[in-house]
C-alpha cells in the first residue's frame, strides 16, 4: 500500500481494497425461460446492465450462489468476451453467469460506486488489458485481476466524486428511458394503423375509431379486399418494398489517404450499429472529410434517412439524426412520398425479420437490392402517411432532443471522469477526510 502525503490518496492492489470477490467462471447454470435474471457478460455494457434474456430457476437459486450473494451496490466486471466492461447492480435479485466477477469495495475505504467509475477508467482498464493473456479471445485470470493496482482519494472525497458522476449518469440514464417510452408510443400508433389495420376494422364493423378524430378517421377504408399478401384496406397498394423506397448505397473512401479522414461528416459502418434505445444516429466511431465524400461511392443522408446494416450484423436499424455517410455494407432508405422519414422508419423496421429471412450469402449473411425486390409491403395513401408523420412528429423531435442532451450529458461525464479520478479535478466535501 502507498499513500500520497499531499492529497493522501491510497495506492494498493485490488485484493486488498475488497470486502468480496465473487467469481462463478467455470460454472453453466441451469437455465430457464423465467426466474432471476442472470447477469451475463453481453448484458453488461457501457456502464449499465441491459435487460436480462436468460434466467435461472428461484428454486435453484441458492445452490448456484454458494460462492457468494452479490448485493446492491456491487461492481460486476466481464472478463472475457468482451473485457473490461463494468456495471453497478441495483436491487433486485440476480444471478451471476460466468465471465463476471463481483466485486465490493471494502467498507469505509472504498466506496463502491466511485470503484464503479474507477474500474472504467484508462488506467485501469490498461492494466486489464495488459495483463490479460489470449489471441482471439482477451481475458483475465482472476489471480491477475487481483493485482490490478486502484489509486483513490480518501472515502469523503470517493463520495463526492460518486454523487458528480453519478448524478449525471442518473440524468443520461432518465433521458433514456423517457426515449424508451416515446418510442414505445410511436411504434404502437404504427402498427396498430399499418400492421394491425385496427382502425379499419373498427370502421368495417359500424364504429369510429378508438382515440382518433374524425379527419383522421376520414383517410381510412371502412372495408378490406384479397390480394398477394392476404386481406388488406381497401384502395390500399400491396408492392415491393424497393418501390416504394428510394435505396442509396454506399461506399469506402481510401483508408490509405489521410486527407479523406477525420472531418466533420459522420461515417456509419456496422460498428457503429446504435443502442437498441436509440432511434438517432447521432455520431460515429469514424468521421470523413469532404474530399472523402468526393473521392468514393458514399453519399451524404439528409437528416431522417433510415439506414440499415444489410452484411455481417444484418438488421440493425435507425434514422439519421445529423447529415451522415455510410460504408458498403448499409442502405439509406428514403420515402418516395414524405420528406420526414417516420413512415420509412417503422415500415423498415417492422419488415426486419422479413429482410432477414431473405437474405443471402453463404458466410455472411447479405441484403441485397434484390432482397427488397422480393418482399411486399402494403402501402396506404400518401394523405394517410402524412396524418401519421405529422401525429408522430412532435414526439421525435422530443426524441432527437432527448439523444441530442444525453450525447452532451455523455461527453460531459466522460470528460470530467479522467480528472476526478486523477486528483487533477479536487472536489468540495462536506466532511473532513
Amino acid at each position: 500500500m502507498a499513500c500520497d502525503g499531499a492529497n493522501r490518496w491510497l495506492s494498493m492492489r485490488l485484493e486488498d481494497a475488497m470486502d468480496a470477490i465473487i467469481d462463478y467462471r467455470g460454472k453453466t447454470p441451469i437455465k430457464t425461460s423465467s426466474g432471476v435474471p442472470l447477469v451475463t457478460a453481453k448484458i453488461v455494457k457501457n456502464g449499465r446492465i441491459l435487460p436480462p434474456e436468460e434466467f435461472i430457476a428461484f428454486s435453484d437459486y441458492d445452490s448456484w450462489m454458494r460462492r457468494g450473494i452479490p448485493k446492491t451496490g456491487d461492481i460486476v466486471v466481464t472478463t472475457e468476451a468482451p473485457l473490461g466492461e463494468v456495471a453497478q447492480l441495483d436491487g433486485r435479485k440476480v444471478a451471476l453467469a460466468q465471465r463476471l466477477i463481483a466485486l465490493r469495495g471494502k467498507s469505509g475505504v472504498l466506496n463502491n460506486t466511485f470503484l464503479k467509475y474507477l474500474m472504467m477508467s484508462s488506467p485501469v482498464q490498461e492494466q486489464l488489458q495488459a495483463r490479460s493473456t489470449g489471441t482471439t479471445v482477451l481475458g483475465i485470470k482472476q489471480s491477475e485481476l487481483r493485482m490490478v493496482i486502484l489509486a483513490f482519494p480518501p472515502y469523503p472525497q470517493q463520495e463526492a466524486i460518486a454523487d458528480i458522476l453519478g448524478s449525471l449518469d442518473d440524468k443520461i440514464e432518465l433521458n433514456r428511458r423517457t426515449n424508451e417510452t416515446l418510442e414505445a408510443m410511436a411504434r404502437t400508433v404504427f402498427k396498430s394503423w399499418f400492421v394491425d389495420f385496427d382502425p379499419v376494422h373498427a370502421k368495417s364493423k359500424g364504429r369510429h375509431p378508438d382515440g382518433m378524430d374524425a379527419e383522421t378517421a376520414k383517410l381510412f377504408p371502412s372495408s378490406f379486399e384479397d390480394s398477394e399478401v392476404g386481406l388488406v384496406p381497401t384502395g390500399w397498394n400491396v408492392v415491393p418494398f424497393s418501390k416504394s423506397v428510394n435505396i442509396i448505397s454506399g461506399g469506402t473512401p481510401k483508408t490509405t489517404v489521410a486527407e479523406f479522414w477525420g472531418g466533420d461528416i459522420p461515417w456509419f459502418s456496422v460498428v457503429d450499429s446504435p443502442n437498441e434505445s436509440d432511434v438517432f444516429l447521432m455520431s460515429t466511431e469514424k468521421t470523413i472529410t469532404q474530399a472523402g465524400v468526393d473521392s468514393s461511392a458514399t453519399q451524404v443522408l439528409p437528416f431522417g434517412t433510415t439506414i440499415i446494416s444489410a452484411r455481417g450484423t444484418v438488421g440493425k436499424v435507425c434514422i439519421a439524426g445529423v447529415p451522415t455517410a455510410m460504408n458498403q455494407s448499409c442502405y439509406g432508405l428514403r420515402s418516395r412520398v414524405t420528406s420526414k422519414g417516420i413512415f420509412t422508419y417503422y415500415s423498415t423496421r417492422f419488415l426486419v425479420s422479413t429482410l432477414q429471412n431473405h437474405a443471402h450469402g453463404s458466410v455472411f449473411a447479405t441484403i441485397t437490392r434484390n432482397t427488397f425486390d422480393g418482399v411486399n409491403v402494403v402501402v396506404p395513401s400518401q394523405p394517410l402517411i402524412q396524418a401519421f408523420e405529422d401525429a408522430i412528429k412532435p414526439l421525435f423531435e422530443r426524441i432527437h432532443s432527448n439523444q441530442r442532451e444525453r450525447q452532451l450529458l455523455t461527453a460531459t461525464r466522460d470528460a470530467l471522469l479522467p480528472r476526478l479520478l486523477s486528483g487533477e479535478l479536487v472536489v468540495p466535501t462536506s466532511r473532513a477526510a
